[in-house]
């Protein structure tokens, strides 16, 4: 079953497309990794998904409705939750209150407090400390969790890796394959290629706004994808 079809999206800053005639789905269930260099046009379109930033063109349709023009609240109601890059928590507040802000999308689900700090244990010991005074791993981990306590029916990740330490992206994505195991939709944006291979049922290369290779992860070569991050093959495999 189709949870996202995005059609000939186009997105600008200002005079510049951003984002350039992209189209595809994303089944329930799936994990869908979007790759490519700075400025492809990744953060662009997942602020467009969840309504953060809205398109000059095309069509966005979520679980059978059209939700291009509708703003970030509706659709969080309707169940997209955007961790975005950098983070984003609120700092004077501890981690169980940062977590418990992702109630106010007003959505019932199986996510609730206690379910959360099972799925990402490291919190549990920190639950009580303030967020500025965490370590990038673990403020990465309460900006996914707060986004559960949404009880998403898309989750979508922006550089959730970025300034990490090795030991830090391994709780990431350990927490990433616990969420894919319970049957969580992701749309993931990642600058770590083998990471983004390794989870995703599907692999999406941009290069300039633009969708340039496509194909199941299992059906596609690290140089492929390498490839066409760069733009020295601008023929894309689909499947």
């Amino acid at each position: 079953m189709t949870l996202l079809s995005v059609r000939e999206l186009e997105v600008r800053h200002g005079l510049l497309r951003a984002v350039r005639g992209v189209s595809f789905d994303v089944a329930q269930g799936e994990t869908v990794a979007f790759v490519g260099a700075n400025g492809a046009g990744k953060t662009t379109l997942l602020r467009a998904i969840a309504g953060a930033h809205l398109p000059q063109a095309g069509r966005i349709s979520f679980a059978g409705e059209d939700v291009t023009s509708a703003p970030s609240y509706r659709r969080a109601r309707a169940g997209i939750a955007l961790v975005p890059e950098g983070r984003r928590l609120f700092g004077e507040l501890s981690v169980t209150e940062n977590l418990l802000l992702g109630l106010s999308a007003g959505n019932r689900g199986a996510w609730n407090l206690d379910a959360v700090l099972e799925a990402l244990p490291q919190l549990q010991p920190i639950r009580h400390a303030l967020a500025r005074n965490l370590s990038g791993g673990q403020q990465q981990a309460v900006a996914i969790g707060r986004a559960l306590m949404t009880n998403p029916k898309l989750l979508l990740l922006d550089e959730i890796s970025l300034g990490l330490s090795p030991v830090a992206v391994d709780l990431v994505y350990a927490a990433i394959a616990k969420l894919i195991a319970a049957g969580t939709t992701i749309i993931l944006v990642e600058q770590k290629l083998d990471r983004a291979m390794s989870v995703a049922d599907r692999m999406i290369c941009m290069l300039e706004g633009s969708v340039v290779l496509e194909g199941k992860t299992s059906q596609l070569t690290r140089d492929q994808i390498t490839d066409a991050y760069f733009g020295l093959g601008q023929v894309g495999a689909h499947s």
